[in-house]
């Protein structure tokens, strides 16, 4: 790939692999936790209303859980009677027991009625959320899918989306009961006996205290493991991408210890975290224990019936509060933890959601734009940049309809960046380009693509047949369409040589030298037939008298008065664009010279690239 390429970035979160996690990304951890609770805020706006429902409906459930602890001290004392004699009241009992089987599964109904809620709510955004990030990729220029990878876009997709799914279906509901039924159960308890009301929390607040310890930063932490991992997996995708590579030159050795380097400062970084986390945890855990809760709730309660300070009847139902507070708290511990790992995938989703839209006209998609002349491309004072560095600067070209004009010059001149605005992967800065005298921003995206065809420096051959590869724009196309375009492309010989000819399947049955899979991407674009054409480096991996068989193919197939087409190819070689109409010297982003291959034959800059390509 040339310099000008449009250049990769990394994700966010993600670290080059020779990066030193240091107190900068600290920070920047912190400033992740903060977005990330802002993303998902915003993310669940448009169910805010139904998460509310639900967590009314949870707090009912809540309030109503007290109920069949009420009923149990009923049924207490009219098993035991009053003072605790033996005999009963069998209505009373029957009473009870209907009582507490009905609030019971009323509490049940209201609560699943809320699951419901949330659920649906939770179907809901994940909906709308897939709708607005497929929607979002169908409107994003082209440059943003050269630098972004498919993993990427699947996570944000499917796994972010279902790691929302946790809080959005689950917290409103979960969290909402674990907080208001132990207020609501303790407040009962309060009511029924003071002293027993203090034995049920007795050791919450050494369990509280020790909680609060071990999550102290922990929205920082569970960012910056996240960052963490990150890095991990930038070395490891290195290391294995980049395999061949680093082994012919020997490199191996370096690749691997980038890669065990990141695995080992991150096992440094969760075992500094965790471990006494984990202690600290195991102590808490033991002060609300079932034997260390029973043995005091039982044991100290005991002592306090003896005493005549509380009701042998009030006794199991405080023991059983006791028990279910833990559990409460447990379910808020991991609600908080939830909530940050949608946080993180929150933030990714709205990634997504934010990268940048080519602008689209209200033309329909079914009709080409209105005022269209012919097939001339013309960039009116064109200007782009990546970032601070300028890329294209005040470019003026114009592309005669019928006629083929090649970009040359070194690396980094911007050829392939005037040539991906061509195909509208970015929109310029300042300035317009124009086809047929109407504004790229005004042609419908379906319409555009089926307008210009491009043939880039990396072909992209799926794993799918040569037949349905070659016409995967023109799906109707027949047997002899296609091999007609891979003879144009030059590339027919070799697919008839291969045992299944056109039902080949690419990457199972074989596999293409790049320059087979280069010339097969030519006879894609020879079969789309678009009326404008842009070839960047198209021949770059074909030796050269492939390279002149195609260049006079392409060459012929311009001049073909039955399909005149604009062709902007893009080369290195000056020897490879001897029959183009037109010859345009880039250096710097800026045209410092065009003309006819004869004209221009005299330019300094021209001239040193014929004596490099000849070397």
């Amino acid at each position: 790939m040339s310099s000008d390429t449009i250049q990769s970035t990394t994700s966010t979160g993600s670290m080059s692999p020779d990066t030193t996690y240091d107190e900068r990304d600290v920070i920047s951890s912190r400033e992740k936790d903060k977005a990330g609770r802002k993303a998902f805020q915003r993310l669940i706006r448009p169910i805010s209303l139904a998460l509310t429902i639900a967590r009314i409906l949870a707090f009912i459930s809540a309030v109503l859980s007290v109920g069949p602890y009420i009923a149990l001290v009923w049924l207490a004392e009219a098993l035991l009677g009053q003072g605790g004699a033996q005999g009963s009241n069998e209505g009373e009992v029957k009473s009870a027991l209907t009582l507490l089987i009905g609030l019971f599964l009323a509490r049940l109904v209201v609560y699943l009625v809320a699951l419901t809620v949330s659920h649906f709510a939770d179907v809901k955004l994940r909906h709308l959320l897939q709708r607005q990030i497929a929607q979002r990729l169908s409107q994003a220029p082209l440059s943003w899918f050269s630098r972004t990878n498919s993993g990427q876009v699947r996570k944000a997709v499917q796994d972010d989306t279902a790691e929302i799914h946790a809080v959005v279906a689950h917290a409103p509901v979960d969290s909402t009961v674990a907080i208001v039924s132990p207020l609501a159960l303790l407040a009962y308890v309060f009511y029924l006996n003071l002293m027993l009301g203090i034995l049920a929390i007795i050791t919450l607040p050494v369990y509280l205290g020790l909680m609060a310890f071990t999550m102290r930063g922990m929205g920082e932490k569970t960012a910056e493991m996240d960052t963490r991992l990150g890095h991990v997996s930038a070395t490891m995708v290195e290391f294995v991408t980049g395999i061949s590579v680093v082994k012919a030159f020997g490199q191996t050795g370096q690749a691997h210890a980038r890669y065990d380097r990141a695995t080992k400062d991150f096992h440094k970084f969760y075992l500094a975290w965790c471990g006494p986390m984990l202690r600290i945890s195991a102590m808490s855990y033991v002060a609300i224990s079932t034997s260390v809760l029973v043995l005091v709730n039982l044991g100290l309660g005991s002592l306090l019936i003896r005493s005549g300070h509380a009701q042998a009847t009030d006794l199991i139902p405080t023991t059983i509060v006791a028990l279910a507070i833990p559990q409460a708290f447990e379910t808020l511990a991991n609600m908080a933890w939830s909530l940050q790992i949608a946080g993180s995938a929150a933030l990714r989703v709205q990634n997504i959601l934010n990268i940048p839209q080519i602008s689209q006209d209200a033309a329909s998609a079914d009709a080409l734009p209105e005022g269209i002349k012919g097939q001339s491309v013309d960039f009116e004072d064109v200007s782009y940049s990546y970032g601070a560095h300028k890329a294209i600067d005040h470019v003026s070209l114009h592309l005669e309809a019928g006629t083929t004009t090649a970009l040359i010059g070194p690396s980094g001149s911007g050829k392939t960046t005037l040539a991906t605005l061509l195909a509208r992967f970015s929109d310029p800065d300042e300035g317009c380009i124009r086809i047929g005298g109407v504004d790229l921003r005004h042609w419908p995206a379906e319409k555009l693509y089926r307008h210009v065809g491009f043939v880039l420096q990396d072909p992209q051959i799926l794993s799918l047949s040569i037949r349905d590869n070659v016409a995967l724009g023109k799906e109707d196309a027949s047997d002899e369409e296609i091999w007609q375009a891979l003879e144009s492309a030059q590339v027919a010989e070799e697919i008839r040589a291969l045992e299944h000819g056109l039902d080949t399947i690419y990457g199972v049955d074989t596999h293409l030298s790049g320059g087979q899979c280069q010339r097969l991407a030519i006879a894609r674009a020879l079969l789309l037939n678009t009326p404008v054409l842009i070839l960047d480096e198209a021949t770059a991996f074909a030796d050269p008298e492939s390279e002149a068989q195609i260049q006079q193919a392409l060459s012929a197939l311009v001049h073909n008065p039955q399909h005149p087409k604009t062709v902007l190819v893009i080369a290195h070689r000056p020897a490879s664009v001897r029959h183009v109409d037109q010859v345009v010297i880039m250096e710097n982003g800026k045209i410092s010279a065009q003309g006819t291959p004869q004209e221009v034959s005299e330019q300094p800059l021209y001239m040193a690239l014929w004596e490099g390509s000849a070397r």
